[in-house]
């Protein structure tokens, strides 16, 4: 079984990516990794580069006139998918600040051997635990999304969908999909406050116009995580290895009265949907197996 892993990135050292340990993260399942490193204001290459010999890294420029709904970032997801390896039996997807747990890579390759012949499964479904403000709170409402795809078969004419979340094979076919029974721990909402305040008022330039940024953005030296609290958890488990390192550097504090519920009147009306067997939560994907 050959199986190629395939990721985007730019800025990262500049808007504090942990992208070495996304990568670290699926190196072990990995045959390869195609890194696509976009053309960026710090040494983001130099750093890709250090990683290990089995990280193949091509050099892209991004389009920034493409600032509608976050399509560039799909752009460059396509580019790095199209570089793997082509006899590859399977294609993990990381993003920059997604990391998988080694506890999960038994499961993830189980599920790889177990569905590589079945030819109705095109990829495989991950649970995600988002943080949020600090290592030790999850995101619990309905603003965060609960799974999505980040294993697929290539050759299938499979790409990346909208703002690079998830993966289609046209507009309207959604990926037919198995559990990989394994988790993606999402840490992009976990940064110093003056590098999250960066990266929001980057990272916003790839879904709106300057009239929008000016009237929405908020001026500031660093990001306010209170401001745009939903409902949070504590964390009780353990982080990936790959992340120990920024954890133990980190040098801000936050913290949270989790009893608070700051649910708009949407959330209230699907949790309450919940409760009676209906999910409206947005799912790009058909769970099949």
């Amino acid at each position: 079984m050959k199986v190629s892993g395939f990721t985007f990135i730019r800025n990262a050292i500049l808007l504090d990516y942990p992208i070495v340990a996304a990568i670290q993260s699926i190196l072990p399942l990995c045959d390869e990794v195609v890194v696509a490193v976009g053309n960026s204001d710090d040494d983001t290459l130099g750093l890709i580069q250090n990683i290990d010999p089995k990280v193949k890294i091509i050099q892209t420029t991004w389009d920034d006139s493409l600032r509608q709904n976050g399509r560039v970032l799909a752009v460059e997801t396509d580019k790095a998918l199209a570089a793997i390896n082509p006899a590859a039996d399977w294609a993990i997807y990381i993003q920059g600040d997604e990391v998988m747990h080694e506890a999960d890579h038994p499961n993830i390759f189980n599920a790889m051997t177990q569905y590589q012949h079945d030819n109705e499964v095109d990829g495989l479904l991950f649970d995600y635990l988002h943080f949020y403000g600090s290592y030790d709170y999850i995101g619990v409402s309905n603003n965060w999304y609960k799974k999505e795809i980040r294993i697929i078969k290539p050759g299938r004419g499979i790409f990346s969908f909208r703002d690079a979340q998830g993966f289609r094979k046209a507009p309207d076919q959604k990926l037919k999909v198995a559990l990989a029974n394994a988790k993606v721990y999402h840490y992009g909402w976990v940064k110093d406050p003056t590098a999250m305040q960066r990266k929001q008022e980057s990272f916003h330039k790839l879904w709106h116009d300057d009239a929008w940024l000016e009237k929405n953005v908020k001026v500031a030296t660093a990001f306010d995580y209170e401001d745009h609290i939903h409902e949070l958890a504590r964390f009780e488990g353990k982080h990936p290895i790959w992340i120990s390192d920024r954890i133990a550097a980190r040098n801000w504090t936050f913290q949270m009265d989790i009893t608070k519920r700051n649910r708009t009147l949407k959330n209230r009306v699907k949790n309450w949907l919940k409760l009676i067997g209906i999910d409206t939560n947005y799912a790009n994907y058909r769970l099949i197996r």
